[in-house]
């Protein structure tokens, strides 16, 4: 990842991060944040979880590569007079010192990191040694890696990847990743977070829209005649996927939220 604008700013991704608040609500109360805490959320988006440790009395910084949406979420905590200390760097080299917090968070963020190994090691250095690492990340098989692979025949390959984001959703596999790093999960649950829409056709817009990897590539597929194609499969999806719900759909997706202490901290 490189610290330059995105196609993460290409879709309305706050859309979708706006549907994601729970999760970090569930992070940061997992957390047990203290005042005067020192947090860091890492991939920060639009600044769910930073903003919640900042309303906690937390010292808060909030790193992410991407400036429109760290942009967003500056002016988010601005509006509420929170402190935050934003900052554009890369979840694999990290523009912080070492053990820099004693909680680091990443919702749905770190998951995307090219390196794998490198993310990882980089949590585990900018965490203090009594410290603990939060993490958020989709399991495998679930609703959007699932859509990553009906994406697949339409757009680019990603750029190279030590891994499957939903390596990190997985307890067998992000264990072992962890481990190398000298971070030991002590804790894991899964959860389901519900999106509900007024009907499926909704469901396929926003999925569509908050993509900016999909929307980015929307002139080339429609020059080439494949964009309602794209929309159509999406479309089936959804179908396959939802539920009825009040009369509209519902969109179930499941996440690994897992706790990881330094090894030098001991067993849990």
């Amino acid at each position: 990842m490189s610290a330059s604008v995105t196609t993460w700013a290409a879709g309305d991704y706050p859309a979708m991060a706006r549907r994601l608040v729970p999760v970090a609500e569930a992070m940061v109360a997992a957390a047990a944040i203290r005042p005067d805490d020192r947090v860091v959320d890492v991939a920060t988006g639009t600044g769910n979880a930073a903003i919640l440790a900042a309303q906690r009395a937390a010292r808060t910084v909030g790193v992410d590569f991407e400036p429109a949406l760290l942009e967003l979420a500056r002016r988010r905590a601005a509006d509420d007079g929170l402190t935050v200390d934003w900052r554009l760097g890369d979840v694999c080299r990290l523009p912080l010192a070492d053990d820099s917090a004693e909680v680091v968070l990443s919702v749905f963020g770190v998951m995307y990191a090219n390196d794998h190994d490198a993310a990882a090691r980089e949590l585990s250095r900018v965490c203090a040694p009594a410290g603990r690492v939060l993490l958020a990340a989709w399991t495998p098989g679930s609703l959007l890696p699932a859509l990553g692979q009906v994406l697949g025949g339409y757009l680019p390959p990603p750029p190279a990847a030590s891994g499957p984001p939903s390596r990190w959703g997985d307890r067998a596999l992000v264990g072992p990743l962890l481990a190398a790093a000298d971070l030991r999960i002590t804790s894991t649950d899964v959860h389901r977070l519900d999106l509900r829409f007024t009907s499926a056709d909704a469901a396929t817009e926003f999925l569509i829209d908050t993509a900016g990897h999909v929307v980015a590539e929307r002139d080339r597929l429609v020059a080439q005649g494949r964009w309602e194609a794209l929309r159509a499969d999406l479309r089936s999806f959804v179908g396959d996927r939802g539920v009825a719900d009040d009369g509209g759909v519902r969109l179930g997706l499941e996440y690994l939220l897992l706790t990881a202490t330094p090894s030098s901290a001991g067993t849990a």
